[in-house]
């Protein structure tokens, strides 16, 4: 029964983490209730694009009586707005899992292209949509930000998330059974660690040397958050499982696995690379911004 509920909390624990992490990112789509022809409508708004994907930005709004227009710059630079007309258009979507588990096989609604940047390029933008009730701005006043990178293969993409989710789990349930004193926690602290340094020291540097160009931007090379904060979490995570090695030493645990989740509820590409196009250069986030 305690390992049971151990289980269990460390589930929520772990899930709820990846949840809160994914949702208030800077690159998740940032949702935005508008009104099209008096009736609501929920914009999930792109915010990140890979260089393999199309450069579009999408309105779901799937009345090609409605018109649409979108103004963009490349973000920090005294460049005017430009204006890109939205579309209707139906894109076939090839999936297995959507087309036969969702039953979704194309998606439709008013896309409006913009200019592919550089890896680590960013671009931002607010739109206007026109219906039977008039013109209305959205975000003018706060643009919508996207960043560009470039395509990170599947197969690095999909173990690296796989090993970092894993290590989470692991490190949550190590924690809560070294608080307890539950004699498995060294076990399962050594499997955290093993993740975490698969996912996040050799996998993690892949997927941004994929999308940036640079295998690692933390200390010494750099001041990148993202690869900080796994810099941080994988010396807590060995001090955990060297200190207890010869003699259970919990504490260690309970430790790393707090800096762990303090970690994740730091959101996913936070001060993330930013392409400065006055100089050329791309640039990290500072790590003390947090405080």
């Amino acid at each position: 029964m305690k390992k049971f509920i151990l289980w269990t909390l460390t589930i929520i624990i772990t899930v709820g983490a990846a949840f809160y992490q994914r949702h208030t990112g800077p690159t998740y789509p940032k949702e935005v209730d508008i009104k099209v022809n008096n009736n609501p409508v929920e914009l999930k708004l792109v915010r990140s694009l890979a260089l393999d994907e199309r450069s579009e930005v999408k309105l779901k709004i799937t009345d090609p009586a409605v018109k649409a227009k979108l103004f963009y710059k490349r973000l920090g630079s005294k460049d005017e707005y430009q204006v890109s007309e939205f579309s209707y258009k139906v894109y076939p979507v090839h999936s297995f899992l959507m087309n036969k588990l969702f039953h979704i096989t194309q998606e439709e609604g008013l896309f409006a292209e913009v200019p592919q940047q550089p890896p680590a390029g960013k671009l931002q933008y607010y739109f206007e949509v026109t219906d039977s009730a008039g013109t209305v701005t959205y975000l003018k006043e706060s643009p919508i930000v996207i960043r560009f990178k470039g395509g990170v293969p599947p197969y690095i993409l999909i173990p690296h998330i796989f090993c970092m989710f894993l290590a989470m789990l692991f490190s949550t349930l190590a924690g809560l059974m070294a608080a307890i004193k539950y004699p498995l926690f060294k076990k399962y602290a050594l499997w955290t660690f093993l993740f975490l340094t698969a996912g996040g020291m050799i996998l993690g540097p892949i997927v941004q040397y994929d999308a940036f160009g640079d295998l690692w931007t933390g200390v010494p090379f750099g001041w990148d958050l993202t690869d900080n904060k796994t810099l941080i979490a994988f010396i807590f995570w060995a001090l955990a499982v060297i200190m207890n090695i010869k003699k259970e030493r919990p504490l260690y645990t309970v430790l790393a696995a707090i800096v762990l989740l303090l970690i994740y509820s730091i959101p996913h590409s936070l001060f993330g690379s930013q392409l400065d196009y006055s100089t050329g250069q791309v640039t990290q986030g500072f790590i003390l911004n947090l405080f």
